[in-house]
């Protein structure tokens, strides 16, 4: 959240690859946009005509292994939530994402392959102030052992993820970071998504994990990681739960000003949250970054916040 004006990409962008889940080749472009145009998804279809939906918490149509957006005509585009955890890590505000598949490319299971195409293209800021979503008061969904809640935090937006498998490799793990594109980048982009090999046949015969391989996923066995290259952090499985929850809370639809802790959680609790908070309208509110984002004990807040808009977003 670098400044107080609305961003979008300098120039458009392109990467290719294969959906982890169908395992279909795609090309995805990133386009500039315009102010308020949010993150906008254009799916170009096989007959020749272009589906567009905005990425919002509204256009979810399934969470079960990953983060799928559709309308009334069907499913647009899943696997989403590394790429939005990219422009909204970075901070941009505003992209048209053009995509020829059914599936955004997994790339190497994390973010760094975004991060580094939207550094290619750079950034310029726009006319109008940045808006933000400020949680005023906390909202808590719990489904078993999982909980999710995001809560106020005057200091920008925070992320506190804190997982617990039955493994020797990974058993409790928590972490808890500010989110500022330099965080980001350093701690959270390079976390790659994780699988169990005693999952896979069940995965590939309901139709899942058909494009995954050891260049896109950790795959773990009882004892082991079975990637040449090993981990990337000490902790990747619990990074890689941050970046999801990133990607998956940017359907907000504009940044959020709060903290997000969540427990046991995955796509689906993270949607439960988000969904939980846009349905109470006493629990948020739209405001206008006023000033320049200051630096305060390494942390990120808002200067001045303009007087604050209705709960609908556009």
């Amino acid at each position: 959240m670098k400044g107080a004006k609305q961003t979008t990409l300098r120039d458009h962008v392109a990467v290719s690859g294969i959906g982890v889940h169908s395992g279909l080749p795609v090309t995805l472009t990133m386009h500039p946009a315009d102010d308020d145009a949010g993150i906008v998804f254009q799916r170009l279809c096989d007959d020749g005509t272009t589906r567009e939906i905005r990425a919002d918490v509204r256009a979810v149509t399934a969470t079960e292994f990953a983060t799928v957006l559709g309308d009334a005509d069907g499913p647009l585009c899943s696997t989403a939530e590394h790429l939005l955890a990219a422009l909204r890590g970075l901070g941009v505000d505003n992209a048209i994402i053009e995509i020829d598949g059914p599936e955004v490319p997994i790339m190497d299971g994390s973010a760094a392959a975004f991060v580094d195409a939207i550094d290619q293209a750079g950034l310029t800021m726009r006319a109008l102030p940045r808006r933000y979503i400020e949680v005023i008061k906390p909202v808590r969904v719990a489904k078993g052992e999982a909980i999710g809640e995001l809560r106020p935090y005057e200091h920008g937006f925070r992320v506190e993820a804190e997982i617990q498998f039955d493994h020797p490799l990974i058993g409790h793990q928590a972490l808890a970071l500010d989110i500022e594109a330099t965080t980001f980048r350093r701690e959270v982009a390079r976390a790659r998504t994780f699988g169990f090999m005693k999952d896979v046949s069940k995965l590939w015969s309901a139709g899942y994990a058909l494009g995954a391989s050891f260049d896109n996923t950790l795959v773990i066995t009882d004892d082991r990681v079975l990637n040449p290259e090993g981990l990337r952090f000490s902790d990747e499985f619990v990074r890689h739960k941050v970046l999801d929850a990133i990607g998956d809370l940017a359907l907000a639809g504009l940044p959020l000003l709060a903290a997000y802790r969540t427990v046991r959680g995955g796509h689906k609790l993270n949607h439960a949250v988000l969904t939980a908070l846009m349905a109470d309208r006493s629990a948020w509110r739209v405001v206008e970054a006023a000033e320049p984002v200051r630096r305060t004990r390494g942390r990120a807040a808002i200067d001045l916040v303009a007087a604050a808009f209705g709960p609908e977003v556009a």
